[in-house]
């Protein structure tokens, strides 16, 4: 399996919000769109990372792979409404009216906090 057959959403599997996160998105995926939610320390995640840029496998986020385009931060988690039932996707316009800077400052201070908020 490549990031190019299907679309690729790579997790912390020892993070609980991330856990909490594929799960929320699996049970709620659309029918008509496939996404595949991968730790990124399995065998897949780690084949998947590795034919990233150094760049992005340094970056402690989500990392959303739709397209062959590859997303992170803010932008993977709103992106990944995309996935959803239309109740859901409707939401992805309103999130990208808050600017990016605002966006990827809120996701980080809760990614630096997750650990403590969210455990497995």
């Amino acid at each position: 399996m490549t990031s190019q057959d299907i679309d690729v959403l790579l997790i912390d599997g020892h993070c609980g919000l991330c856990s909490r996160l594929g799960s929320f998105l699996n049970k709620r995926l659309s029918n008509s769109e496939e996404l595949q939610i991968i730790a990124q320390e399995d065998e897949d995640g780690v084949n998947i990372l590795s034919n990233l840029t150094d760049e992005i496998r340094k970056i402690d986020s989500v990392i959303l792979i739709r397209k062959g385009q590859v997303y992170y931060y803010s932008s993977a988690g709103i992106r990944c409404l995309l996935y959803l039932n239309w109740w859901w996707k409707m939401w992805y316009p309103f999130m990208w009216i808050i600017p990016l800077p605002i966006r990827n400052l809120v996701y980080r201070i809760i990614s630096k906090n997750r650990n403590k908020l969210f455990r497995n």
